[in-house]
């Protein structure tokens, strides 16, 4: 439960989610829809939510997804570049209009008539440390085999909402511009005082009195922190799981995995190569050939 009582469900998602999934703040989902697709839109009960809580792909939850007027839209909220989000996207797609066209009676699939359906719009809001440009098309067929024509493509519209980038986004929504305030000054904050609890008190009490998500912090302070939290262990974890790797890839020969998770930690985690070597435990007497390699391919 939330400290203040007011959220009728526990959450156990990211703070994206948190703030613009949640049916209590349509509003800053619609204000997030205006500000990615330039419109006006005034009533928050336009939108229709209809993320589907029990999925979970490589260990995530997706985060949100919701119909208005004629547009489906899935976000989604990634810390760490993950250049298979399009196969993430064309799964629960898949699975959102199949509940659509069941939901739905006027919808004959058997009908001699083309039936419309909602337009797709696909995008994922990054935030991670890797510096990465504003926007950045993915595309399903890029996991293709290059020599084979394919019938099928997503796309899915990137979108970097560090602090300080896309300016004109953020400022035409304010909740996503204070979301982007927030977390750069908890990390900030975490580095400086190495504890992360401490740091989103600070990163809140940073935040402008006239601010629209702040209150709800305030009010959700434990679920905030569990979330951040949560995140952090995800990321020891997948350093972790990295760092077992090294012994199986030296066992079978594969340099180009050992180098490929050396590349994953440094982009990911923000690691310096030496420090991705000492998580996964290369050798001292293997580390120059590997930085030379890391260099060979830079």
């Amino acid at each position: 439960m939330s400290e203040s009582g007011n959220t009728s469900r526990e959450y156990k998602d990211r703070l994206f989610k948190f703030l613009f999934g949640n049916p209590d703040n349509k509003e800053w989902t619609l204000s997030l829809y205006n500000a990615m697709n330039g419109s006006n839109y005034t009533d928050p009960e336009l939108i229709q939510i209809n993320t589907i809580e029990d999925v979970v792909y490589m260990g995530m939850k997706n985060d949100v997804s919701f119909l208005i007027e004629n547009t489906m839209n899935l976000y989604e909220q990634q810390s760490t570049f993950n250049p298979n989000m399009p196969m993430r996207f064309f799964i629960y797609a898949g699975m959102l209009y199949s509940k659509f066209i069941e939901g739905k009676k006027s919808y004959l699939r058997y009908s001699t008539v083309l039936q419309k359906a909602p337009t797709p719009k696909c995008i994922c809001f990054y935030n991670g440390k890797t510096e990465k440009e504003d926007r950045l098309v993915l595309k399903l067929s890029d996991c293709f085999d290059k020599n084979v024509s394919s019938d099928i493509e997503l796309k899915v519209m990137m979108i970097n909402i560090n602090y300080g980038h896309n300016k004109e986004l953020l400022n035409a929504c304010k909740p996503l511009k204070e979301y982007s305030f927030f977390v750069a000054k908890a990390r900030e904050n975490t580095e400086q005082t190495g504890s992360l609890e401490q740091a989103i008190d600070a990163a809140i009490s940073e935040l402008p009195d006239d601010s629209i998500i702040r209150p709800f912090l305030i009010a959700n302070k434990a679920e905030v922190k569990r979330m951040f939290i949560t995140e952090y262990d995800e990321e020891r974890a997948r350093a972790e799981l990295q760092a077992e790797s090294y012994d199986v890839g030296k066992a079978e020969g594969k340099a180009e995995t050992i180098l490929s998770n050396i590349r994953t930690l440094i982009e990911t985690l923000n690691f310096t190569a030496q420090q991705a070597m000492d998580a996964l435990k290369v050798p001292e007497q293997e580390r120059a050939q590997i930085e030379e390699q890391l260099a060979m391919k830079s």
